[in-house]
């Protein structure tokens, strides 16, 4: 059985490897990630997450394909990846002394054409930062690629108060989602 990761993520690569799979091939897809109109983010992210797994799967018809898409949610407020540092301030701001959610849809579509989805909800509290800690955030860089301007697997790990969910499911792939999606289908190794 092959199983080909629909994404350019390093570290759910990683994650992967973590519970001993080790993707056959990595084939990152090419989607339009603008959100419908007034669609909510649980929904966004299962469609995306869906929507990456059926792009890649024609290049790989007798293989299972996963794909994710990862999400930071302010009540309603969508914070995606930042454009720019100036952006990247903006939302550790409004991040900062609250709560968020972060969603990350999971996808698996089989070569048979069976498909299933699920999406992973994580809550998180971030302390109260200061201006010196959010320039030094800033300047590292690590805000660069992140939806919410954040990656908790590294500095960003020391700003969480409170974490009731999914750690993996923050770090972009829900590794329980995902490992009972593709055992759902059939899938063994």
């Amino acid at each position: 059985m092959r199983l080909v990761l629909a994404s350019a993520s390093p570290r759910r690569l990683d994650l992967l490897r973590q519970i001993g799979l080790e993707p056959d091939a990595i084939d990152p897809p090419d989607i339009d990630e603008t959100p419908q109109r007034d669609e909510p983010a649980r929904r966004l992210v299962e469609r995306l997450a869906r929507e990456k797994a059926a792009a890649v799967a024609p290049r790989h018809p007798d293989a299972y394909v996963l794909a994710a898409d990862t999400l930071v949610v302010v009540g309603r407020r969508i914070l995606a990846k930042p454009d720019d540092v100036d952006e990247a301030r903006s939302m550790i701001t409004l991040l900062s002394g609250r709560a968020h959610r972060v969603l990350t849809g999971v996808a698996v579509l089989a070569a048979d054409g069976r498909s299933a989805s699920r999406v992973s909800e994580t809550r998180l509290h971030f302390k109260r930062l200061s201006s010196q800690e959010i320039d030094r955030f800033l300047s590292s860089g690590e805000w660069e690629g992140a939806s919410g301007a954040y990656k908790i697997h590294q500095s960003a790990g020391a700003f969480v108060i409170a974490l009731q969910g999914s750690y993996t499911g923050v770090v972009g792939l829900p590794l329980y989602e995902a490992k009972a999606l593709l055992e759902g289908l059939g899938f063994h190794r």
